[in-house]
């Protein structure tokens, strides 16, 4: 699904220069988006695309095994596992759709977008788990990775003006993402109040 992205991604660049101007507004926009969103907990069970899934195929109560869909009663029913590779599928092209243009503004190099992308999904799984025990510590990363975001939008919008070096832009981008990460060291989120008057007592 990302090579095809990737490859509908160069096309369009090679034949539209102004492509670029419209991957370039959508990630300020997605950069915007990002930073006036409010953190909630996740229900994927109660998300849109798993309730349309829901009323347009027949789903079993319960997990079938390893199974996608069954047979039963006469006729086919898909498991909560399909919905579940259904979302995450989905999820994963949200974040191509987010990552591959701004791969995008760094190189036009089909090859290297491509590459790029496969190291970053084989490394998230090992690095998910680290990522997920530390995100409550790094309380600045969403305005990091939002900062990134606008600054690889604004540079694919300013490409007819200013033509920002990739050394420079990879360092701008390290810079904004460890800076964001020692934020978020020096100033941590407030706990809860252990001191507080009558918390000793409990």
């Amino acid at each position: 699904m990302r090579a095809v992205f990737v490859l509908v991604g160069a096309a369009l660049l090679q034949a539209f220069h102004w492509m670029m101007y419209v991957f370039g507004a959508f990630l300020v926009i997605t950069a915007v988006k990002l930073l006036a969103s409010r953190e909630e907990e996740a229900h994927p069970e109660q998300g849109r695309l798993v309730r349309l899934f829901r009323r347009l195929v027949p789903v079993t109560e319960g997990y079938r095994g390893e199974r996608f869909l069954v047979r039963e009663a006469g006729r086919w029913l898909a498991t909560p596992l399909l919905v579940v590779l259904v979302a995450v599928e989905v999820t994963d092209l949200v974040f191509a759709v987010d990552s591959i243009p701004a791969v995008f503004a760094v190189t036009t190099d089909p090859f290297i977008v491509f590459t790029s992308n496969v190291f970053a999904i084989l490394g998230l799984r090992s690095l998910y788990f680290a990522l997920a025990a530390m995100l409550d510590k790094l309380r600045f990363l969403k305005v990091g990775l939002a900062l990134v975001l606008a600054f690889v939008g604004a540079k694919m919008l300013a490409v007819g003006l200013v033509k920002v070096p990739i050394g420079l832009s990879l360092g701008v981008i390290a810079t904004i993402l460890v800076g964001a990460s020692l934020a978020s060291l020096l100033w941590p989120a407030a706990g809860p109040a252990r001191d507080a008057p009558g918390a000793a007592a409990h």
